[in-house]
């Protein structure tokens, strides 16, 4: 295995293709001490009455998204490798701030340091936490591309280990190792997991820990911004609008070339499209019928079950994926 250096730390993934079920059980490894176990749960298939219908709830997990597992495989593997500088990790967040948060715990988890760049808009509860897990926040001028920019910047000037919130090998097969465990828990009883994509984290990671166990994967996202459907048109990775609702988790410009590689090769199924009307109306109902908080971004999988985006065939067993719940509870008391 040949390893490569620069300004993202080392990279052992040069096969072809790049990650696959290995990479993630050696994250699974790696990472297992340090992250919450997915919480399972049944959930009532609304009106397709002969769907068996899970809820993989990673809603629960370390700083209230799947990104702990991505951020805390980087910052390990680094670790591992004696690759951790003196300067720590920097990242830029999003809105909802889910990457930076796991950032900065999984800098905490291996004493080092982390730099998190925020947009200009994030949530003064985001910076909260952020402090409160030891980061040092610094606040950019304009959207989370500016942060992205200045997050770029501070590592070249300062040679701090440059994050990424979805576009990293490392990162992905970290993702991937939620897909892992659902496989494990349930994946004799499965036959579906769906899920959101913006970046393509989840979405590259899963393919890989899925390959030869026949379970379909369904992508899904906000109808908005089809970082994915747009990126298997034009045959390569495209900048598209910014998503509405769905954005305070799911707001990358554009899916990740490791990601549209693996939906490619893995055969996932069509992406489908949700509004942000249907986002909103998941989202309350997960809220209102089971009192699970998760953001806008997380209730996108939910989203294309209810409203029929995505119709399950007869006698169908489908996993969906709530990526996270960092999210003013304000907004969903109705």
């Amino acid at each position: 295995m040949s390893v490569g250096a620069g300004a993202a730390g080392v990279n052992p993934f040069m096969g072809t293709p790049p990650i696959g079920p290995a990479d993630v059980k050696a994250a699974a490894g790696r990472i297992g001490p340090r992250i919450r176990p997915v919480t399972m749960v049944a959930a009532d298939p609304g009106p397709f009455d002969r769907t068996s219908l899970y809820l993989a709830c990673e809603s629960t997990q370390v700083t209230g998204s799947f990104d702990a597992r991505g951020a805390a495989n980087f910052a390990l593997y680094h670790q591992e490798h004696g690759a951790l500088p003196e300067a720590g990790v920097v990242v830029a967040a999003s809105g909802c701030g889910n990457a930076g948060l796991a950032c900065a715990w999984a800098a905490r988890e291996t004493d080092s340091r982390a730099t998190v760049f925020v947009p200009a808009d994030c949530a003064w509860q985001v910076v909260g936490r952020l402090h409160d897990l030891g980061a040092e926040v610094r606040r950019a001028d304009g959207d989370a591309g500016q942060a992205a920019r200045a997050a770029t910047t501070h590592a070249e000037l300062t040679g701090a280990l440059l994050s990424h919130a979805y576009d990293n090998p490392l990162i992905a097969v970290g993702a991937g190792t939620l897909a892992a465990e659902v496989n494990d828990l349930v994946g004799a009883e499965i036959d579906t997991i769906v899920l959101p994509v913006g970046g393509g984290a989840l979405l590259a990671g899963t393919c890989a820990a899925l390959e030869h166990t026949g379970i379909r994967i369904v992508p899904v996202e906000p109808q908005r911004s089809r970082t994915l459907s747009m990126a298997l048109e034009a045959g390569f990775p495209v900048d598209v609008p910014a998503p509405g609702l769905a954005g305070d988790s799911l707001g990358a410009r554009r899916v990740s070339q490791l990601a549209l590689d693996l939906a490619r090769t893995a055969g996932c199924h069509q992406p489908v499209q949700v509004t942000d009307e249907e986002v909103d109306r998941a989202r309350q109902t997960l809220w209102e019928q089971r009192r699970l908080a998760v953001d806008y971004g997380a209730a996108t999988a939910l989203a294309a079950i209810q409203s029929g985006a995505y119709v399950p065939d007869v006698y169908e067993r489908v996993v969906v994926v709530l990526t996270g719940a960092n999210t003013d509870p304000a907004t969903l008391v109705r």
